[in-house]
């Protein structure tokens, strides 16, 4: 008994220590677990020392060039140095536009610390305008050098440079600067013409290499500041200054000095450009005068115009919309976009081209009534004369203006000869080499209208046109163009401005540069037109006959284009409707007829049918080939170069 009344204790005893031992430490599995751990960390400390070495080697070996070069780019600083622009000159070695010394305001913003308190300050100080600050901004935005200045304020004033000056010391990155900035000396008369430079924008740096561009202030707008931008730029230069951790210039380590631009000599006449320009007086008009032997423009007037000093600094928006909400549309270059009927200036041209189809003879006489019907009992193309001019030829028909004529003339002709040979003349199509925007005009076909109106061409489209109204639209530079082909003798010059670029004869594609010849069936036949265009003039019913007198002889052609239609039995009164309704006056001539050396096209918008398009001309005649200037145009008489 006692046996088994004891045995039940070995077993809870055995419970309790199974349990303690729960409770002990196994070293042996601790120490393995260790030595994993310890292996693990120095593999993966030995696998990111293998990572870092080899990235070191790569970054300092394989990679040594290209990051000694961005080092060196920390160390050296490059500042392009923009190159002083070409000048332009007229024929005679006058300086139409010229560089000259300013003082700006410029910023390097890397070494600015606070915008918003430095623009705060300079506008306590200074008058800074919105529009500044924003082109400011934007060329912050566009600039791809670091340390580079940025113009803020052009053409500061002694009053602004000293009160700047008292501070300066304050602003780190601030500074005022010298500068060349483009300067127009003789404003309005030669904006259309000469152009204009503006700031930089966006949608310039589009057009050209942007790094060129670096640090330069304008670039050309337009006119031949525009598209001999190339030239007239240069090539900039570069200075390459060692720079501490700071920014501040060390040293300057190498230098190369900026080409200047070409400086171009135009063969525009400055004294015939501005005589032309204060003879339109308070109309609205153009002028273009062409020496028939070169091409060359020896004047581009398009009236009103503008200041092109304006847009140098970049113009106000106030000024901007006064330019562009004017009715007389100052920043339109009528010279090159303008759109006029050519009116009875393109009676010469017709007479040619009706002689040269076999429509048209010397000898051929009619009765010019005061109209010409396509139908007995159509409708009445009335001639300016209202009795008509009874029997006339060919020569006659030139001598008096009789639209009848060449409303039977374009009638029996059709458009397609017409089209065809006017376009020989550069009718049609922009003509001039070296000045962008010019227009088209409109020389109309069978084809063009079908496709504008969606109609077939009508006989009276042809009359209307045989006097130069109708569809036909002209530029005054087509017509001054086509002018002096007729004058001569058909051998076309492409008209120009630049004489010579850099001091060479400027470059124009073989095909468009090179001689365009009008050849004739008959080539007598030019010498007969031109004497019948003389005798507009000579002769004692011709219209242009108040030029008669000079010591030259005159070949001219007097034109009214009207502005709007008449009805058929309607009458033009000028007294009774506005002064925009009243009809163009046109004018084209050359001289001395028979070795020209300038022809001219003059327009006076809603001048009526008036002689004060031929009264300019013979004023310019007189003033170009006898040297019978005013006196006050002596200050641009240049230099004679």
């Amino acid at each position: 008994m006692d046996t088994d009344e004891q045995s039940p204790l070995p077993s809870v005893g055995c419970v309790l220590m199974d349990q303690h031992q729960k409770y002990f430490r196994n070293y042996r599995q601790e120490q393995s677990l260790t030595q994993r751990r310890v292996i693990f960390s120095g593999v993966l400390v030995l696998i990111m020392v293998g990572v870092l070495i080899s990235r070191l080697f790569y970054l300092q070996v394989v990679e040594f060039d290209r990051y000694q070069t961005k080092a060196n780019d920390n160390r050296v600083m490059l500042i392009p140095e923009p190159p002083s622009r070409g000048l332009v000159y007229d024929r005679n070695g006058l300086v139409l536009a010229d560089n000259r010394p300013i003082h700006s305001l410029t910023i390097t913003p890397e070494r600015v610390r606070n915008f918003p308190s430095l623009q705060a300050e300079l506008d306590d100080i200074l008058e800074i305008s919105a529009e500044e600050w924003d082109a400011f901004n934007d060329k912050r935005k566009s600039y791809r050098r670091p340390y580079q200045s940025i113009t803020l304020k052009q053409q500061l004033t002694d009053s602004e440079w000293a009160k700047l000056s008292v501070d300066l010391y304050k602003w780190d990155g601030v500074q005022v600067e010298a500068q060349l900035t483009r300067y127009y000396p003789y404003g309005e008369a030669f904006a259309h013409a000469i152009g204009y430079v503006g700031r930089i924008t966006e949608k310039d740096l589009k057009k050209v290499n942007p790094d060129t561009y670096q640090g330069a202030l304008y670039i050309g707008k337009s006119g031949i500041e525009d598209f001999y931008e190339d030239a007239l730029f240069g090539v900039p230069g570069l200075s390459k200054l060692e720079v501490n951790a700071r920014g501040r210039i060390m040293s300057e380590i190498e230098r190369q000095n900026p080409i200047p631009g070409k400086d171009i000599h135009l063969h525009l006449d400055a004294r015939l450009q501005q005589y032309a320009f204060d003879a339109l007086g308070d109309y609205t008009g153009s002028v273009i005068a062409i020496d028939p032997k070169t091409g060359g423009i020896l004047a581009l007037v398009s009236k009103p115009s503008y200041d092109p000093n304006l847009f140098v600094r970049g113009i106000s928006y106030k000024d901007y919309d006064v330019l562009r909400s004017s009715p007389k549309l100052p920043l339109f270059n009528r010279a090159l976009r303008g759109g006029y009927p050519p009116a009875s200036t393109i009676k010469p041209f017709m007479a040619l081209a009706g002689l040269e189809s076999g429509f048209a003879s010397w000898d051929e006489r009619f009765f010019a009534h005061g109209y010409y019907q396509i139908n007995p009992n159509g409708r009445r193309y009335r001639d300016w004369k209202r009795e008509g001019h009874g029997w006339i030829d060919l020569e006659r028909s030139l001598i008096e203006s009789v639209d009848t004529y060449y409303y039977q003339l374009a009638h029996r002709m059709g458009v397609t000869p017409i089209h065809d040979f006017l376009s020989k003349f550069g009718f049609g199509e922009p003509t001039i080499l070296d000045l962008n925007g010019a227009s088209n005009g409109l020389l109309p076909s069978n084809e063009w209208k079908k496709a504008k109106y969606r109609e077939p061409w009508y006989p009276g489209d042809s009359v209307n046109i045989g006097i130069g109204q109708g569809f036909m639209v002209a530029t005054p530079l087509q017509i001054a163009s086509a002018t002096s082909a007729i004058a001569n003798r058909g051998v076309w010059h492409p008209p120009r401005m630049a004489k010579q670029v850099g001091g060479s004869s400027p470059n124009f594609p073989e095909d468009e540069s090179g001689l365009k010849t009008i050849r004739l069936k008959e080539q007598q036949n030019w010498e007969k037109v031109i004497k019948a265009m003389e005798k507009v003039i000579s002769d004692p019913k011709g219209t242009a006959r108040r030029l008669q007198g000079t010591p030259y002889k005159i070949a001219g052609k007097t034109g009214t284009g009207q502005v709007f239609s008449l009805q058929e039995d309607e009458e033009y009164e000028a007294d009774k409707l506005e002064k925009r309704l009243h009809d163009h006056a046109l004018f084209i001539g050359f001289a001395p007829s028979q070795k020209p050396t300038i022809a001219i096209f003059s327009i006076f918008e809603n001048g009526g049918s008036s002689s004060k398009p031929a009264d300019l001309s013979k004023k310019l005649f007189d003033a170009y080939l006898l040297d019978d200037y005013p006196k006050k145009y002596d200050y641009l008489k240049g230099a004679n170069l």
